[in-house]
């Protein structure tokens, strides 16, 4: 095939919906198939043989780069090239590249006679999306049928992990031993039965603000860089984000949080808060809402310049009384109480008094940042089930720029009482502990990062659940930096690290 006809064999959604429109018009059967095919393999081949056998034409649609949620590395092969391997297949007629994070905007639009999909997907249960019901949804809506082929059959994602360097050797070694203790199925079973559990999550709201703009170049009389404004995103951080990513995982979750009457943002905060999310909020007449304005350059999400609007002293007397009297009251009846402490003033010494005698199984991240450096240390609870901070956190607590990191956290366990302790170390991973088990290191499952806001938070409100539940630090460390890896390709808070992302993430590192 020449390289003229491969490229005319490319073509978009709305190209192919037209060309499928008219095949129906000259009673011919267009068949289609859909999905990464990433590394091509025999399996493929006989696939599109059989799907080819039940019409006349057969169209082949795959997922967009960003879409493409199989881990590490992945895909190796960008789009372009996909499509191009596949045009040259004889088999197949046409090839598109499809707009959306799944099949089914596409098969509405294209209507085929027939979808065809690997005997790995006929069995319902095993579908970890739950998209395959409403691909055939889809299919049945325009008329058409769903068939499974019964060909030889290959994992892409298991040959690259078996045959290709896809992570870096560090993970890549982590990973083969932890196989053999851990399948994903096991795994995402275990995170299912998290549903169960009934969580309360306390601590500062932010509401972070990106004002994306472009750098101009230094002001011609002042010594300054001047900006031109483009646009602004405002996203639900601080508790807001810890509680919607546990949200995802965990039946019912509720929120403790103060705002502030100066500009409460009540209205934005409850419109992104999910459903099985029950609010209680405070609010104190002394301060705004948390709010982090970040001017950032869109290229590269550069940070160039913050403004934070906040007051971090601890509310009005009368407010924490209310808030202690709420806590002492409800804190008792939750599996986890997760206090999220950015240390904007929210939570102060009685609360954490509160917090510590009530709550049954409570796991506590203190924060440092520019407004509390040096004041909002873990050492201020007395006691925790678990602790997650990060590894220059455990150090200032502790007054240890280079000491042993193992003997720091043998130390904050013992001072605490506590049974589980998570450090993470950015790019160098996460260093998890229990006294039983002893030290567990995690390496980062992936170096692709897109923004590192709102990353730990993801990891805390994972872990904490996983924690509660009674999990084996191993597996909670491998699930956080997992659910890290998900988290710093987002954009701020934009979105939550999901379970069904997180899942099939999970089983392309365990293949």
């Amino acid at each position: 095939m020449t390289a003229a006809k491969t490229s005319d064999k490319i073509k978009t959604i709305d190209e192919l919906a037209k060309i499928f429109a008219g095949l129906k018009n000259q009673g011919k059967k267009a068949v289609l198939c859909h999905g990464v095919f990433d590394l091509l393999h025999p399996g493929h081949i006989k696939h599109f043989a059989a799907a080819r056998r039940e019409g006349d034409v057969l169209a082949v649609t795959l997922t967009e780069d960003r879409y493409v949620g199989k881990g590490p590395g992945r895909p190796v092969f960008n789009q372009r090239l996909r499509a191009e391997t596949l045009a040259e297949i004889e088999t197949i007629d046409y090839v598109a590249i499809n707009r959306w994070p799944t099949a089914v905007e596409t098969l509405k639009k294209l209507k085929p006679d027939v979808y065809v999909k690997g005997s790995d997907y006929a069995d319902r249960s095993r579908d970890l999306t739950g998209e395959i019901l409403k691909e055939e949804q889809a299919v049945k809506s325009g008329g058409g049928r769903i068939h499974f082929t019964d060909e030889i059959s290959f994992s892409s994602t298991e040959l690259l992990n078996v045959h290709f360097s896809v992570y870096h050797e560090e993970a890549d070694r982590f990973l083969k031993d932890f196989r053999k203790e851990y399948s994903a199925d096991r795994i995402i079973r275990m995170m299912k039965d998290l549903k169960k559990l009934k969580i309360l999550v306390v601590g500062d709201p932010i509401i972070d603000e990106y004002h994306y703009c472009q750098p101009m170049g230094k002001a011609w009389k002042e010594t300054v860089i001047t900006s031109r404004y483009i646009n602004r995103e405002s996203f639900a951080g601080g508790v807001l984000a810890t509680a919607n990513h546990i949200a995802g995982f965990c039946g019912k979750v509720d929120l403790v949080t103060c705002l502030g009457e100066e500009n409460t943002q009540e209205e934005f905060i409850r419109s992104k808060l999910k459903p099985n999310i029950t609010p209680k909020f405070f609010y104190r007449d002394d301060a705004p809402t948390v709010t982090k304005r970040r001017y950032v350059d869109p290229a590269f999400l550069s940070k160039m310049f913050e403004v934070c609007f906040l007051n971090t002293r601890t509310p009005p007397a009368a407010v924490t009384k209310e808030v202690c009297s709420h806590l002492e009251r409800v804190c008792p009846q939750y599996d986890l109480v997760l206090a999220s402490d950015f240390g904007n003033g929210f939570i102060g010494s009685e609360m954490v008094k509160t917090l510590c005698g009530k709550s049954r199984f409570l796991a506590v991240n203190t924060q440092t940042n520019s407004a509390n450096t040096g004041f909002n240390l873990i050492t201020r609870y007395p006691r925790a089930d678990y602790v997650c901070i990060d590894e220059p956190e455990i150090r200032l607590a502790l007054s240890d720029k280079y000491g042993s990191l193992e003997e720091m956290i043998v130390r904050i366990a013992e001072m605490m009482d506590c049974r589980r302790v998570t450090v993470t170390r950015g790019h160098n991973g996460s260093l998890g502990y229990q006294p039983e088990t002893g030290f567990r290191e995690v390496p980062v499952l992936s170096k692709e990062v897109v923004d590192r806001i709102g990353a730990g938070d993801a990891y805390l409100a994972v872990t904490s659940a996983c924690v509660a539940a009674g999990y084996p630090m191993d597996m909670v460390g491998f699930v956080g930096n997992a659910v890290g890896a998900l988290a710093v390709r987002i954009v701020c808070n934009r979105e939550s690290v999901e379970p069904v992302p997180l899942y099939k993430f999970i089983t392309a590192l365990l293949k």
